[in-house]
């Protein structure tokens, strides 16, 4: 067995040797001639230079693969060649000839990485030997530079990849809340796939004021079959609902049956789709769903209890005919839970026990998506599949309203509103740690609803008044004829053991467009610095409204024992 794959070894060798270019850097013509005899039907190409001047030149203007070089040249000896060539090329396999026997010389060549050592005279074997080393090493360089090419090509493909499956999930509330009628909701999503290629996605679609509509999408089985059908199933239903929304004629039974009907005959004969249709309408206090084969809906009321909603329709496949539509009352639910079954199959490190066993309870005790995060973090070792999950949190059914204030478009009003804020918190905690992170997030966006919202100053002016050094004298034209007022709402929430303190700022500016929130988010690097970074980090979370004239944002008072 070692014989024959020392065999194999050899004759994958004897290849790529055979094309190899070859530069001989050597003064004496015997010795050239002698290099030739014996490396000639070795390599594709001998080229050869006289002294190390010429041999550098004739690196730098050939394919040169491989170095036989002697030590002591006229002009420029070899080590100072190869000096120079390690400057541009740090791999290429030399081979120093030399007769000189001293150890400086030896330790300078070493350093240089040379590859193998011939000492004059010159010996067949001995060169033939060096050669087949050095040609080993080229075949390592070169199998590892094209490793890293297709690495770098597969990680810029998968890079495409997934922004592509980035555009066709439609998400309308990205770090946004609902105000149906002063009924806020936090909307909040987890989209972690575990490859690049997601098996999973979904949908998060603004119908009207009073609805809002969902899609989970999970496809079977893993890898490209699975991606390509979640995403060709997930495009093809935001272009239904788009069409739907353009001709204000939204249906919700229609678009389960058109979208249905389209997949059908994409999907393979043992290929089937877990899916989550739920339309949430804010107004009748219902919840109307069609789920396929999907983990149940959990739902939280008033007094803490869980309720889930199953599945009450098998797999979509090719063969599927008919689907049940149902609705469910939502009147006094506090939160909702929707999710693939990535999370729950997901092993924990209790007896890998499945998370099942604890999403409902970690879904109870949880404030934010954020809380739940944690703990699915801590309670597992791995990610075992795509997770996907929808949580909405609809805060203002256990709020209690404990400040409110409007302030004027002016900087003196700013600094009041700070210190009204600042007064708020020590009346509520002893914990600077917490009260000094509400009043940076405070502070941030009172001053963008200020200059950004009702002076109407967008950021790219701003740094070029500022630039200028004429910023503060422009806040103080606009003031004059600024009457729009900044509205502060605070209210206290007690969720189990913890309160949080819910702060709402709203200006009567224009506001902006928040799915560009989407793209500051996903670069960080280019957009960091800006307050809305500043304010995430600092909080439990930042939501604006549709508008994006209002904005409210999470903190939570701490333990005054902790």
């Amino acid at each position: 067995m070692k014989n024959t794959i020392c065999s194999e070894s050899s004759e994958f060798i004897y290849k790529h040797l055979k094309t190899l270019k070859v530069l001989c850097v050597d003064d004496c013509s015997t010795t050239r001639v002698l290099i030739d005899s014996i490396v000639s039907e070795m390599v594709d190409e001998i080229i050869f230079a006289k002294d190390g001047i010429e041999g550098y030149e004739k690196f730098q203007d050939n394919r040169v693969d491989l170095i036989i070089s002697d030590y002591d040249m006229p002009n420029e000896n070899g080590l100072d060649m190869i000096q120079k060539i390690r400057k541009q090329n740090a791999n290429i396999p030399i081979i120093l000839v030399s007769s000189i026997k001293k150890l400086d010389v030896a330790i300078k060549a070493l350093n240089l990485d040379v590859s193998a050592f011939v000492k004059k005279p010159i010996v067949k074997d001995e060169l033939e030997t060096a050669v087949k080393k050095s040609a080993k090493l080229f075949v390592a360089h070169k199998f590892l530079e094209e490793l890293k090419q297709k690495s770098e090509y597969s990680t810029h493909q998968e890079d495409i990849g997934f922004a592509k499956e980035l555009n066709i999930l439609r998400n309308d509330y990205y770090y946004q809340m609902t105000d149906y009628n002063g009924n806020v909701s936090l909307l909040d999503f987890i989209y972690h796939p575990k490859d690049v290629m997601s098996g999973d996605a979904y949908s998060a679609r603004h119908i009207d004021d009073n609805c809002t509509l969902y899609i989970v999408v999970d496809g079977m089985g893993k890898g490209l079959s699975a991606s390509l059908t979640a995403m060709i199933f997930t495009s093809f239903a935001n272009h239904i609902i788009d069409k739907m929304m353009f001709l204000d004629d939204f249906d919700f039974s229609v678009l389960i049956s058109e979208t249905m009907e389209y997949i059908k005959p994409i999907l393979l004969e043992e290929e089937s789709l877990s899916l989550d249709y739920v339309l949430i309408d804010n107004e009748h206090h219902k919840m109307i769903y069609s789920k396929f084969s999907m983990p149940p809906i959990l739902m939280q009321n008033q007094n803490s209890e869980i309720i889930k909603v199953r599945s009450n329709n098998p797999p979509l496949s090719k063969y599927s005919q008919t689907f049940n539509l149902d609705s469910i009352d939502i009147d006094g639910i506090t939160k909702f839970l929707i999710y693939s079954d990535g999370i729950v199959e997901n092993e924990t490190i209790y007896d890998d026990k499945p998370y099942s066993c604890y999403i409902e309870d970690d879904f109870l005790k949880a404030f934010t998506k954020e809380d739940l995060s944690h703990s699915f973090d801590l309670k597992t070792k791995k990610q075992d599949d795509d997770i996907t999950l929808v949580f909405v949190n609809q805060i203002t059914q256990y709020s209690k309203n404990i400040a409110h204030k409007q302030f004027d478009s002016k900087l003196k009003s700013i600094e009041e509103a700070n210190v009204w804020y600042e007064n708020i918190w020590k009346t509520l905690s002893s914990q600077q740690k917490a009260s000094s992170r509400a009043n940076i997030v405070f502070t941030e966006l009172i001053m963008n609803a200020y200059e950004h919202g009702n002076l109407a100053i967008p950021s790219k002016i701003k740094h070029s008044l500022m630039a200028d050094d004429t910023y503060l004298e422009t806040l103080t034209q606009k003031e004059k004829g600024c009457d729009k007022k900044i509205d502060v709402m605070v209210d206290m929430v007690k969720h189990l053991d913890e309160e949080y303190v819910v702060t709402k700022i709203s200006d009567e500016g224009d506001g902006f467009d928040t799915q560009t929130l989407s793209e500051i988010f996903r670069n960080s690097k280019k957009f960091h610095g800006r307050g809305v970074f500043v304010s995430r980090k600092n909080s439990f979370g930042i939501y604006y409204n549709s508008k994006g004239n209002s904005v409210l944002f999470i903190s939570k008072i701490e333990d005054q024992t902790s």
